[in-house]
């Protein structure tokens, strides 16, 4: 799979990222997003595969928006589910699944 560790430059070089955040969301919605979702148009989901899928799409949305840093203290912090998905602006993996289905 795919991994960050190139493409995300390390804790002191956080203030000049490599490759743009818009960039790592086009990758993510046209290569990774796709492969993950290959063949969902015949699978029946259960709850517990709908959190898997949740939890992978949390993980690369962290790796994608990375860390920030806390203006009062200066201690890096990992965004909360709520924040990821106010920066990430498309539906979540569960509601893309009925999208592909259809199409």
């Amino acid at each position: 799979m795919l991994t960050w560790l190139t493409l995300t430059p390390r804790r002191d070089e956080k203030d000049t990222p490599l490759v743009s955040e818009e960039l790592k969301v086009r990758i993510y919605e046209t290569v990774i997003l796709l492969v993950v979702l290959y063949g969902c148009e015949t699978w029946t989901l259960i709850l517990r595969e709908e959190q898997r899928s949740k939890v992978f799409e949390n993980k690369v949305l962290r790796e994608i928006f990375e860390a920030k840093r806390n203006e009062v203290t200066g201690e890096w912090r990992k965004l909360h589910n709520a924040e990821l998905h106010a920066l990430y602006s498309s539906p979540d993996i569960i509601r893309n699944m009925p999208i592909l289905r259809y199409k």
